[in-house]
C-alpha cells in the first residue's frame, strides 16, 4: 500500500515529500502540514492523521473502512489531500 501512495505522490504537480520510517509513512504537504499513515499490527488497523482529524481504518475484506466516519480510506484521503495538497492522490487500488 505504501508503494502505491509513493507512486501517486510522484505523479502530483504539487511538491510533496514522502518519507517512510518503519511502519509510518509521512507526506509533507506544500502548506507545511502532513498526512501521516501508520500501520497498527496489533489491532490490524491503518491510521491516518490529517489536519481534519485522526482516522482508524479496518480491513472489511474488500477495502479499508473507518467505522466512526462511515467512509472508506479512499474517500477520506481524497478529502484530506484536496485540502492539504490541493489535488487528489491518483491512486488505483
Amino acid at each position: 500500500m505504501y508503494d502505491a501512495i509513493e507512486d501517486a505522490v510522484d505523479e502530483l504537480e504539487a511538491d510533496v515529500d514522502c518519507e517512510i520510517a518503519g511502519t509510518v509513512l509521512t507526506l509533507r504537504c506544500p502548506d507545511g502540514s502532513a498526512l501521516i499513515f501508520s500501520r497498527q499490527a496489533a489491532t490490524q488497523e491503518l491510521w491516518l492523521a490529517a489536519r481534519s482529524g485522526g482516522y482508524h481504518f479496518s480491513w472489511d475484506g474488500t477495502q479499508w473502512f473507518c467505522n466512526r466516519e462511515q467512509q472508506t480510506l479512499q474517500q477520506l484521503l481524497d478529502a484530506a489531500a484536496e485540502s492539504q495538497i490541493g489535488e487528489r492522490l491518483p491512486l488505483s487500488w
